[in-house]
């Protein structure tokens, strides 16, 4: 970083060549957020903080005259940079000094505003860029292609997590970036689509781990010899012989053939998912949860690791019953035999727990040690069958014979076998594949070494089993009685048994024999050349498999720990070491093993475990099939001999297996995974893995919604779809929470939010408010949509919601507004242009809801205010990047505008949507944040807050008055109707009102009573108002007029041309030929406010049909009045006016 320039601020860019293109400041790539010059200029450090190479980043001390204000290292870098701004006066430094604290990997300097940029290549990316000394600026240019660019060429580091274990994450320029003009503020975005940013990740970013002395694994000595071991158990030794005594050579070969296809497929499946990108520690947890979700993950993780803390007690016991038959041979019991199991079971899990804890490395030379005693073992099995001796032929070992082959390849089952019950205890040899995967993270290369060393590992030892169960078959019988004295002397005629024509007669004992393949489970240390050596394979096949699971369980409950999807478990996540052993999971294992070792009672314990291993291997194969099915574009692994159908049948066949084993812990094993899945749900961890459960939801949402658009509309299908001018959706809880009562779980509701002012500032607003919005209304489980746009004012920007919001057949139909409560205050522009959006709406065929409380329906000066602003504020999103800003005083008054909106501008956003809460927005409402949480509330916010959750209570027996007055195709009595069905209001019942004339009252009502029937509408009262066209009263009327006259324009007062003038600069105004000719109209609002306090003043909500005003007819302050007249002082009401096309009908 020599010659670096020190210059004087703004010297920089000012005669730069038009194809430096605007900030062409770096190219590559090692640059994180390049930043745009400030209106100061000074000049501004960026850091990148180095996540998994190099040293910890240094502390940019020098930067700052003061030394310590500069920054503080690494400690708040919470993802990638921190911008340290320089004042320019902080003394000069020497041309050759450098400005700030460098950094391996990647360090970029901005001087003069950012038109100059310096910058390092990262560690791994070779030198493809050369430094450019342009000596016409003295500037530093990183080269794209020889040219002088910030666009950056495709490489790894752009794509790593914050967290990645190889290398740092480096950031490509932002498209705001290359694009803005160049002005920008100094920062903007974060994190691409959906990665993964977990605190821990973003903890881990902030020190660089030390890469020496981590031992990794290649693919034989991690993945291919762990799994050998792991599936040569006792079995091979013990029980195979017994197995092909029963069920015959052909049958056994059938056996192993049948459990090899699981597991092969099984091993299939696992290299996918494996190979489907960077693999981390958790073995088969991690490749489920990030497959599947934490959901299935979480529940398979937790029973996965279980099922291996159990199998180390199974696999020690089975150690300690060989060691325990030893010495009874030799008659030195120490205590009795059950006792002496739980001493020595004791004893070597200790020692197991020794190996373990002192690192993988020791414990990876153990099983290499195991292994060769194992093979060495196998050897000396085969060299034993080709040595028959006269001594072993009493006991039923005749070497290589056709005659026994023959006799040996049938079945013969006994004692109530069957081929099932022998498949049932020879499948649980066959598992032990995932022991490689289950240590994917001390794997140097997890993506190559898991599906190598998986399916050689398969493929060996199955030829292994399969080898010595024809060889076992063909050399022994299955009866002998070990007698010398049984040979035949005489040679017999009807010999039917080999051992017959071999001349042994073994008849004697056909039922109760010592020896033969059917009563020795020591058969092959009988045949063996030298016997120890089998008992040593024995000792060896237990121990490796113990220490295999004592290994994996710790690791894939560490992965599940720090996932955090059990929060109890936290504490298990921490690690030790270079290599993160997890000591408390060792500890956690070592316990339960211990536990399982001291009851010694294996065997109800052995088909659960089987079915646990089962469990996970069903999701693997299910896993694979899923993430086909969704086809993801993210899906798309590097192994390519797997196929969804048959990931499909190797799920199936796993499921199948589990209750051929054991059917009661088959169930169990659904009962356990589908309650842990079900608490999983319940908790909704925070995590976004990117699940293959989530790429097939928006599969099936699309072929649906497609479906969907094919369908022409019914009126029986008909469902109120809202789109609610909310503004922030919190900011009006009351309009949400009662549009939410009859839109949920029936129709669309989308919540409408225009963003105006400035556009930079809105654009990003619109991506951090999206976020943050739609979670809010998630965890407020509001089952709707946010939808932000940005607009010169509220009616371009309801016209855009209006024409564009939703998707083919899921389209909102209804528009839904909060009344502009204090809209005789407001600048009388923000009225005509409310008022218009009605006109708009009724324009592209939409019906219109308006919904007014007496209290007013925007809280958000009250509800946290101060927190939203400052959350804003600081983080202009949960997920993105934190930049910590030390700038000194000077560039304090130029930058902090830059960085966040004012709080005045932005309440007067959150207002303009639609203010309705009498004051003028923004001042008084600052003085109140000012005053901080200490001051109480006055009496009508109070009423305010109480009346905003009024929605949310269940609400009695009370009634709901729906003044049906105008027919407008149903949708007035259709929301009540809705209302009712919810539990909330079931309660309520509906009472109609309707119009009528006086000499038919009784006529109207039986009619309307017939109408209500044929709907299948309940209500409990009908009322016909015969009174409706009856004068108000004077001093109603005189309210009105007193009302409306600041609005009015008085023509008649005027001469023409200023009456006309003043018409067409304020065509809101009132002329007094219009108030004539609506006279009519303006006294039946009047009268119907006396109506509804006379009938409907004790109802829970009225839902009365809105008067429609003729477009450019009607003036806005009159349509205004007329709803301030019909509505004020009244319960909560909604004013409602579909769009005159049938939404009911009595037809089925």
């Amino acid at each position: 970083m020599e010659g670096r320039r020190q210059q004087q601020p703004g010297a920089a860019g000012e005669e730069r060549r038009p194809e430096e293109g605007g900030r062409d400041a770096a190219g590559g790539g090692a640059l994180s957020r390049p930043l745009g010059p400030t209106p100061s200029q000074s000049r501004f450090q960026v850091d990148l903080v180095a996540e998994g190479a190099g040293r910890p980043a240094e502390e940019p001390r020098k930067a700052s005259g003061e030394g310590g204000a500069a920054g503080k290292g690494g400690e708040e870098a919470k993802g990638r940079f921190r911008v340290n701004f320089v004042d320019p006066s902080a003394g000069d430094e020497s041309p050759g000094e450098p400005a700030g604290g460098s950094l391996e990997g990647g360090n970029v300097s901005f001087q003069n505003g950012g038109d100059t940029v310096l910058s390092e290549g990262s560690l791994h990316s070779g030198g493809h860029h050369h430094y450019y000394y342009d000596t016409h600026t003295n500037t530093y240019y990183l080269r794209t292609f020889g040219h002088n660019t910030m666009d950056a060429v495709p490489r790894i580091d752009h794509y790593r997590h914050t967290a990645a274990d190889l290398g740092e994450k480096l950031l490509r320029p932002s498209l705001a970036e290359l694009h803005d003009e160049l002005d920008k503020e100094p920062f903007e975005d974060g994190y691409a689509n959906g990665e993964e940013g977990t605190p821990a990740g973003e903890a881990a970013a902030t020190y660089t781990p030390d890469s020496k002395g981590v031992v990794k694994f290649g693919w034989i000595k991690g993945v291919l010899v762990r799994c050998m071991l792991n599936i040569w158990g006792v079995m091979l030794f013990i029980r195979l012989s017994w197995i092909v005594g029963q069920a015959g050579i052909g049958l056994s070969v059938l056996v192993i053939g049948m459990a090899t296809v699981v597991t092969t497929i099984t091993g299939l499946s696992t290299s996918a998912i494996a190979t489907n990108g960077f693999v981390r520690g958790g073995g088969a947890y991690y490749l489920i949860s990030r497959s599947l979700g934490p959901e299935f993950g979480g529940a398979i993780g937790l029973i996965f690791a279980f099922a291996n803390a159990v199998a180390v007690a199974m696999y020690v016991v089975g150690f300690a019953e060989t060691v325990v038959e030893l010495l009874k041979e030799n008659g030195t019991l120490m205590i009795d035999e059950m006792n002496d199991i739980r001493i020595i079971g004791a004893i070597t899990v200790v020692i197991l727990l020794g190996i373990s804890v002192a690192g993988m490395e020791w414990e990876a030379k153990a099983q290499i040690v195991l292994l060769v005693i194992l093979i060495l073992a196998i050897g000396d099995f085969v060299i034993g069958t080709f040595i028959p001796l006269d001594s072993k032929k009493p006991k039923g070992f005749f070497g290589y014979k056709a005659e026994i082959f023959m006799e040996n390849f049938g079945p013969d089952f006994r004692h109530e076998e069957t081929f099932f019950s022998v498949f049932a205890i020879f499948f649980p040899a066959a598992t032990g594949i995932l022991a490689g995967a289950n240590i994917s993270g001390d794997l140097a290369d997890p993506q190559s070494a898991i599906p190598k060393g998986t399916l050689l590992a398969i493929l060996i030892t199955t030829l292994v089993y399969v080898g010595i169960a024809v060889s076992v078959g063909s050399c022994v019988v299955r009866d002998a009685t070990g007698n010398v004295n049984n040979t035949i002397v005489t040679e017999l005629t009807n010999c039917t048994t080999a051992a017959c024509k071999l001349n042994y007669d073994f008849s004697s004992c056909q039922t109760g024999c010592q020896y033969g393949l059917m009563n020795n489970f020591q058969v092959m240390s009988m045949v063996s050349g030298f016997a120890p050596l089998i008992t040593a394979g024995i000792f060896s096949a237990t121990l490796s498999s113990a220490l295999a699971s004592l290994v994996s369980a710790p690791k894939i409950f560490q992965a599940l720990c720090k996932d955090n999807i059990y929060p109890g478990f936290q504490m298990f996540a921490k690690g030790y070491g270079k290599n993160n052993e997890p000591l408390r999971g060792y500890l956690l294992t070592f316990l339960i093993a211990l536990g399982f070792i001291l009851i010694a009672e294996l065997n109800v314990i052995a088909p659960i475990i089987s079915n646990f291993f089962l469990a996970s291997y069903a999701l693997i194969n299910f896993s694979v099939f899923h993430a086909s099915l969704a086809k993801s574009p993210g899906w798309r692994p590097a192994f390519k001999y797997y196929n969804m159908w048959i990931s499909l049948v190797g799920a199936i066949l796993c499921c199948i297996v589990m209750f051929v084993i054991n059917w009661w812990a088959a169930l169990l094993t659904y009962v356990i995974v589908l309650g842990l899945y079900i608490y999983v749900t319940y908790k909704k961890p925070d995590v976004n893995w990117g699940s293959s459960t989530q790429a097939l939801t928006y599969l099936n949402a699309l072929q649906h919604s497609i479906r969907l658009s094919g369908v022409e509309d019914h009126v029986k299908n008909f469902r109120p779809q809202c789109l609610i001018m909310t503004g922030a959706p919190n900011a009006r809880p009351a309009l949400l929470h009662l549009v939410h009562a009859f839109t949920k779980n029936v129709g669309l509701m989308i919540c409408g939010h225009v963003h105006m002012g400035p556009r930079r500032q809105a654009m990003k607003e619109l991506s951090t408010d999206l976020a943050k919005y739609q979670r809010w209304l998630i965890k407020n489980k509001m089952k709707a949509f946010y939808a932000p746009v940005h607009a010169e004012d509220l009616r371009d920007g309801g016209q855009y919601l209006m024409q564009a919001a939703g998707l083919g057949r899921m389209r909102p139909n209804t528009l839904v507004v909060g009344f502009k409560k204090n809209w005789r205050q407001s600048d009388m522009r923000d009225v005509e242009t409310y008022i218009n959006l009605f006109h708009d709406a009724f324009d592209v065929q939409y019906g219109v809801v308006v919904i007014r409380l007496k209290e007013g329906l925007d809280i958000s000066h009250l509800q946290g205010q101060e927190e939203l602003l400052s959350s804003q504020e600081k983080s202009p999103c949960t997920k993105d990047v934190i930049v910590k800003v030390d700038y000194s005083k000077k560039a304090e008054t130029d930058t902090s505008i830059a960085f966040a909106p004012s709080s005045s501008e932005r309440t007067s956003t959150l207002h303009k949507e639609e203010d309705e809460d009498g004051k003028t927005p923004t001042q008084p409402l600052l003085k109140k944040d000012s005053k901080g949480r200490s001051s109480p509330l006055n009496l009508a916010d109070q009423r305010l807050l109480d009346a905003s959750t009024q929605f949310q209570k269940k609400q009695g027996k009370s009634n709901i008055d729906v003044w049906w007055l105008f027919d407008d195709g149903g949708l007035t009595l259709l929301i009540p109707y809705l209302l009712t069905t919810k539990k909330k209001w079931k309660d309520c019942k509906i009472r109609v009102f309707i119009g009528g004339k006086i000499n038919r009252i009784d006529h109207d009502r039986r009619a309307m009573a017939t109408l209500l029937s044929k709907f299948r509408i309940d209500f409990s009262d009908i009322m016909v108002l015969g009174d409706i066209n009856t004068k108000p009263k004077k001093e109603n009327i005189a309210a009105f007029e007193e009302m409306i006259e600041p609005f009015r324009l008085h023509e008649d007062d005027k001469e023409q041309e200023v009456a006309d003038k003043m018409k067409e600069d304020e065509p809101w105004r009132i002329t007094d030929n219009e108030l004539e000719l609506y006279k009519t109209k303006t006294y039946r609002q009047i009268r119907l406010n006396e109506l509804l306090k006379e009938h409907s003043s004790t109802a829970n909500i009225i839902v009365m049909s809105l008067p429609v005003a003729r477009k450019g007819a009607v003036s806005s302050a009159l349509y205004m009045a007329w709803l301030e007249a019909l509505s004020k002082d009244l319960p909560p009401i909604l004013l409602v006016r579909g769009n005159h096309q049938s939404v009911l009908t009595f037809y089925s």
